[in-house]
């Protein structure tokens, strides 16, 4: 399934604590899905984000809470209104966090719907330390993407996370 413009995306997101073996199997995944024709949408941490970076190759949107943010040099960093909006609309205490956070979270939104906050991903695949793929297994261990993972799933998107043994076979199997 492509959008309007003929490209394929998917999201490549995790904790910035992502074990060293999965680092790998992301940076490979990446791989897979550039040569496929996909563009990962990420956001430039540590971590998860940097391994999907690292396999993607120049098939690559990342989305930035500020200029500069972890040294990259990625032009996206404008955090819109809309944005902003739409995560505090999935952030259960938004108006406890701290200015830099909201603009995190935020940007979480772009790597799951794009700039435009219009155009979703086919797919995410990611690594939390509990396993959430849903809104209804996010816990307080699922961090900061958890709130990429809860609008992902409200907007329909399949959420593949690495923490589960069958995800990364249902992945592997649909890639080769």
């Amino acid at each position: 399934m492509s959008n309007i413009t003929g490209k394929k995306f998917y999201t490549g997101i995790g904790s910035r604590s992502t074990p060293p073996h999965i680092l790998h199997l992301m940076a490979y995944i990446a791989h897979v899905m550039s040569k496929n024709g996909y563009t990962l949408r990420s956001g430039g941490a540590d971590g998860a984000d940097l391994a999907f970076e690292e396999g993607a190759g120049e098939l690559k949107e990342i989305y930035l809470p500020w200029k500069g943010f972890n040294n990259s040099n990625s032009h996206l960093y404008s955090i819109s209104d809309a944005a902003m909006h739409m995560a505090s609309t999935l952030h259960p205490r938004w108006q406890y966090i701290p200015e830099s956070v909201k603009k995190l979270m935020a940007r979480n939104c772009y790597q799951i719907l794009s700039e435009d906050l219009n155009t979703p991903s086919e797919v995410v695949v990611c690594w939390t330390p509990d396993g959430c793929t849903s809104s209804n297994t996010r816990t307080p261990k699922t961090g900061g993407t958890g709130q990429a993972i809860d609008l992902a799933d409200r907007s329909g998107i399949p959420v593949y996370n690495l923490q589960n043994n069958s995800d990364i076979i249902k992945l592997l199997n649909i890639l080769l």
